[in-house]
């Protein structure tokens, strides 16, 4: 499929108009708020500049992004079921918590929570899911499933300011036909919502909600963005990282968790997703807050239902209708957006999925158990790292998928302080869901939205924050 290349040729290959637009639109990104703090000085607001962003939207065939939403329910109704599945999460880790110390740290944390007995009765998730459109097999569109991140999901602030910018570069550039069709999109509102039911389930008026942040925050706006909209319901807002919930957070005989003299309604983590997020006494700050009754996004359970593994177990034939046997239609939706995943855990057919990857690593990526980006092997690095561990315990802490391939197209990302230049680029499209539960009760499922990012082709992997994609648009045809 070529559309890309047509629909915005007259544009892309006409340096004057892009010197011009490319300038206008780095001045529009920072009037509407699609804002980063610079390398330089990741923790001031001082100076900042534009989070990067292509050019031009990108072209998403209907069919894929319409089937990309329809799903979303879905998936959040499986995240929430597998969170309360201790049998099948026992099952599906049982091989990678031997092999990977960091989901072994929080499955413990898990276990010993269950033990106690789960002081909260509130569940909020916040989901979100990315695929590829896949051109494999044949020229018709597929959405593939990369994967689902149940902790910390990024860019729902900033991919709600974005859109403004495309729809004035379009009008700029004398596509207003265009521009009308660029579909409305406010993440950050629909997951501030999902919040906020949350707060008011919890049922304390004077509570807070609690952001657990990093130390580094170059991603701040993305979050105030949230934070702003739970701050237009009047409910306060504060921000702390683990160290502060070390030193000042205690429990009451409720189990209540109390920061600072503040009762905490919600604990929303942006942090802690992976082992350099970690120390000793951030492990013990985590445990507290799983023990108290305060609503986690997410408790440890939905985090532990993110991994890599469950996702490779979920392709298994049966792991899905046994975990939503009351749902067929569900089951066949999520199951149309799987790409191949396959264990590596030790035995026959782990030795002959290596062998296989081995022998054809264009084929595959493999995958360890974590978020973030930037963590994927491929090719020759695959191949290398494969060949190494192929006979140890340590592979079983990685999943091997079926290499994705999208069709590319053309467009500019337009990055401060880089070159200008035109780029074969490949995009990556999010959908954002939000649930809350309450005990047994589905109180609230939905979509609230998506992210595009998109990419130069070279970079295999990583996202946004890890400086390798840039925030799009889709163009939805």
């Amino acid at each position: 499929m070529t559309a890309h290349h047509t629909l915005w040729d007259d544009v892309l290959h006409n340096e004057q108009v892009i010197q011009e637009v490319a300038a206008l639109a780095v001045d529009t990104a920072l009037l509407e708020g699609v804002l980063m703090r610079t390398k330089e000085d990741t923790n001031s607001s001082d100076v900042v500049s534009y989070a990067p962003f292509t050019l031009l939207p990108s072209v998403i065939p209907s069919t894929v992004f319409e089937q990309a939403y329809a799903v979303q329910q879905d998936f959040n109704l499986l995240v929430d079921t597998i969170s309360q599945n201790v049998e099948f999460l026992e099952h599906a880790l049982a091989s990678t918590i031997k092999a990977d110390d960091f989901t072994a740290q929080l499955f413990k944390i898990y276990k010993q929570v269950l033990k106690e007995g789960l002081a909260q009765s509130v569940f909020l998730g916040i989901n979100r899911s990315d695929y590829m459109v896949d051109r494999g097999a044949g020229s018709t569109p597929a959405l593939k499933q990369i994967e689902i991140n149940t902790i910390a999901a990024s860019f729902g602030g900033l991919t709600s300011r974005t859109t403004a910018v495309h729809r004035h570069i379009l009008n700029v550039l004398g596509k207003s036909k265009e521009a009308s069709k660029l579909l409305d999109n406010n993440p950050a509102r629909g997951i501030a919502l999902g919040i906020v039911k949350a707060w008011e389930l919890y049922g304390s008026a004077r509570a807070v909600v609690m952001f657990i942040v990093e130390d580094v925050q170059r991603n701040i706006f993305d979050q105030r963005c949230i934070e702003n909209e739970v701050w237009t319901r009047n409910i306060r807002v504060i921000r702390r990282q683990f160290k502060d919930v070390f030193e000042k957070a205690s429990l009451d005989n409720d189990r209540r968790l109390y920061m600072e003299g503040q009762e905490v309604a919600v604990v929303y983590y942006r942090n802690g997703y992976m082992p350099a997020n970690y120390n000793q006494q951030n492990w013990e700050a985590r445990l507290l807050i799983e023990r108290s009754k305060a609503v986690k996004c997410p408790d440890i359970a939905t985090q532990l239902a993110g991994t890599k593994k469950v996702q490779q177990e979920l392709s298994q034939p049966g792991a899905l209708e046994h975990l939503l046997s009351n749902h067929a239609e569900a089951v066949a939706r999520i199951r149309a957006t799987f790409a191949g995943l396959y264990s590596l855990d030790l035995g026959k057919e782990g030795d002959e999925m290596a062998a296989v990857a081995i022998a054809d690593p264009e084929r595959f990526v493999l995958k360890p158990q974590r978020e973030g980006g930037g963590n994927n092997l491929y090719g020759e690095e695959l191949k290398q790292l494969l060949e190494r561990i192929k006979d140890s315990p340590e592979r079983t802490s990685y999943i091997l998928m079926d290499k994705i391939v999208p069709q590319p197209s053309m467009n500019y990302l337009l990055r401060a302080q880089s070159p200008l230049k035109i780029s074969e680029c490949i995009s990556e499209l999010g959908v954002f869901g939000v649930y809350v539960r309450q005990g047994k009760d589905i109180v609230v499922n939905k979509h609230v939205g998506h992210l595009l990012r998109t990419k130069a082709v070279e970079h295999a992997d990583g996202g946004v924050a890890a400086g390798v994609a840039v925030l799009d648009t889709p163009y939805i045809i």
